[in-house]
């Protein structure tokens, strides 16, 4: 008998154990038992972060139809496609499909009965969706295939790379063939850039939180009334502000202008500024109005080779971006041309023939979406989006109020108005970038530089800001809070100066030249980075204090980045060990947001050939591969003794 050990049960691991039930009859035959041991301290299907044990104010930032765990036919992959319901499938329902597990949570399947496709769910009902498909996943193993949950941590992993290997729990070790790390999402020791704020609220007695994932986060800290500064404007920045305002007792009540905040009087007064100034855009609330763009178009298999074909170092933004950014106008246009022709003064055929010919900021292009495209609102703006208060100045700071109030007003507005489907169009177009990316990252074509300040910082921040933004009700809250006097902006490039004579902090933006806030409390409103040297997960700090784990690191005579990601190889995803030589370590994998692998999420919008499902797949296939080899081996080898 052969035993596997996945160390992670949450998304990424029962995504594995997916595509292990589904490929196992084509790659382990039924003679050769295996043995899956599951080890995680959190539900298996939902693991930490989509755990039922958090706050129900907490959501997703996807609707309930663009969330599936299921590969379907549009998914490349070599294994079986093995269809299944998207959460909004599986919530309408969810009786016909085999209820391995009734709901406990009345709230939660009350939420589940009325939750509609264009609903972004509770984490809690998202939670209970993954807790079904681990069922599912474990009812599909074949009769050969067992699986073992252990709610436990793995402290440690040894053994030879030719030989079995040991995975040390709290109370007993499991012996492996092979080993699986699907992590999820990691946090680490905060960076040393965070030390001195630290050291500065322990000096002074005030409340300093690092990056931290949301419902982990301790916020009881923070006094009523204290004024706050959260330093960042994007997801966590939402959940945080949730859990300050309605997770103290405030409510939302619909009033005849709009959405009106009531406060509790245990609400912290806020301010938030980050280097953008603006908060994420809000995900759109409605569906393509024309029929879908065929992509990729520009930023294809083809377009890649061909780039990769040049000689000398590439950068993302000189070479790549002009064919994604193409790419993205192309869903965007698509969209304009087919629902909202009226909007449009050329034949969707001319356009698209003219479109072809010419490169993304060639001025032939800007001629052509002028003539094509009447009203500038229509027309897509990448860098006018990514910095909307660029070169903006304001003489005080209720002058800001309103302007961020106005913006975050019509950003809403647009956000929830089908009459701006094309906003939809370039986000589905967006996400289709991901599908040759990994390839341009592995590569190793691109400059250390590139990787560093392109990708990681830029295309990955700007991604984002576009298109990982709230749901829309989350900015008519804003919109409530800065009325109600709970949020106050402060604008782009914002700045925090420690001022030792009062024990505050002192923040200001660029956007209001001169104005100052003090603050007793400071929250950096931002998810962690993982860095494995100060990984807080037991098994990948043993890994790296032993030398066995290779942190991804893209140097060249100018430029050192340090991703904090663990490198794997592309093919398979076993993990580089440095022990080896750096080549992969042939008993151990590792998937998830923590690999070299980037944005190979758990879970996906359906019909999107889900980069993170290919991996799984691909992942699989190989592991099943190569524990049929060594059963093989294992039965030659007693054989040659027997004789």
């Amino acid at each position: 008998m052969s035993t596997l050990v996945i160390v992670g049960a949450g998304p990424r691991g029962t995504g594995l154990l997916e595509r292990i039930a589904a490929n196992a009859p084509e790659l382990l035959p039924a003679d050769r038992p295996l043995q899956i041991h599951l080890v995680d301290p959190y539900p298996p299907g939902a693991g930490r972060i989509w755990r039922y044990d958090q706050s129900p104010l907490l959501r997703m930032n996807s609707m309930a139809e663009d969330v599936t765990m299921f590969t379907d036919e549009r998914s490349t992959i070599d294994g079986p496609r093995r269809p299944g319901p998207s959460l909004a499938e599986w919530a309408a329902r969810r009786t016909e499909f085999a209820p391995y597990r009734e709901i406990p949570d009345p709230a939660v399947r009350a939420e589940l009965d009325t939750l509609a496709p264009t609903d972004f769910p509770t984490r809690r009902a998202q939670s209970a969706y993954l807790d079904w498909v681990f069922r599912r996943a474990v009812a599909d193993l074949p009769p050969h295939i067992t699986a073992t949950v252990h709610r436990d941590t793995v402290r440690r992993i040894d053994g030879p790379a030719d030989g079995p290997q040991s995975v040390h729990l709290a109370d007993r070790v499991l012996t492996a063939d092979h080993v699986a790390l699907t992590l999820g999402h990691l946090d680490s020791a905060p960076a040393p850039r965070y030390a001195a704020d630290a050291a500065f609220a322990a000096r002074h007695g005030r409340f300093h939180l690092p990056p931290a994932f949301s419902a982990d986060a301790d916020l009881a800290g923070i006094a009523p009334g204290e004024h706050l500064v959260l330093r960042g404007f994007g997801l966590a920045f939402v959940d945080l502000l949730s859990l300050l305002t309605e997770g103290r007792g405030g409510r939302f009540e619909e009033a005849p202008d709009g959405l009106a905040y009531r406060p509790s009087g245990r609400e912290p007064v806020i301010h938030v500024g980050s280097r953008r100034g603006v908060p994420y855009h809000s995900k759109t609330g409605y569906r393509l109005q024309g029929p879908p763009a065929p992509l990729p178009r520009y930023f294809d298999a083809a377009a890649v080779d061909t780039v990769l074909a040049r000689p000398g170092p590439l950068e993302l933004r000189r070479d790549f971006w002009p064919l994604m950014a193409k790419d993205i106008g192309f869903g965007h246009y698509h969209e304009l041309f087919h629902a909202h022709p009226e909007r449009t003064a050329l034949p969707w055929p001319a356009f698209l023939a003219a479109y072809d010919r010419h490169d993304w900021y060639s001025p032939e292009l800007g001629r052509l979406v002028a003539e094509a495209v009447p009203d500038p609102a229509d027309r897509l703006d990448f860098e006018r989006l990514d910095l909307p208060l660029a070169g903006v100045e304001l003489g005080s700071a209720e002058e800001l109020q309103h302007h961020l109030r106005d913006y975050v007003t019509r950003d809403a507005e647009r956000r929830a108005d089908p009459a701006h489907s094309a906003d939809l169009g370039a986000f589905l177009a967006l996400l289709s970038l991901f599908g040759q990316l990994p390839r341009v990252l592995a590569s190793g074509r691109l400059t250390a530089r590139s990787v560093g300040e392109e990708v990681d910082e830029w295309f990955f921040g700007y991604f984002g800001f576009l298109a990982s933004g709230p749901p829309g009700f989350r900015l008519r809250q804003l919109l409530a809070l800065s009325e109600a006097g709970v949020v106050h902006f402060l604008g782009a490039g914002i700045r925090v100066e420690q001022d030792e004579a009062t024990g505050t902090w002192r923040a200001s933006g660029a956007t209001v030249p001169g104005h100052t806030v003090t603050a007793t409390a400071l929250v950096e409103a931002y998810l962690p980075k993982h860095a494995p040297d100060r990984t807080r997960d037991p098994v990948l700090r043993e890994l790296h204090r032993a030398g066995r784990i290779v942190e991804e690191v893209v140097e060249d005579a100018e430029y050192t980045h340090r991703s904090g990601l663990l490198t794997i190889a592309p093919g398979d995803s076993r993990l580089l060990d440095p022990a080896l030589g750096g080549a992969p370590h042939p008993r151990r994998t590792a998937l998830g947001p923590h690999t070299s692998l980037r944005a190979a999420a758990a879970f996906a919008r359906p019909r999107t050939d889900s980069p993170g499902f290919r991996q799984n797949d691909a992942a699989a296939r190989a592991l099943l591969r190569a524990l049929a080899a060594q059963e093989a081996a294992a039965l030659a080898d007693c054989v040659a003794g027997a004789l």
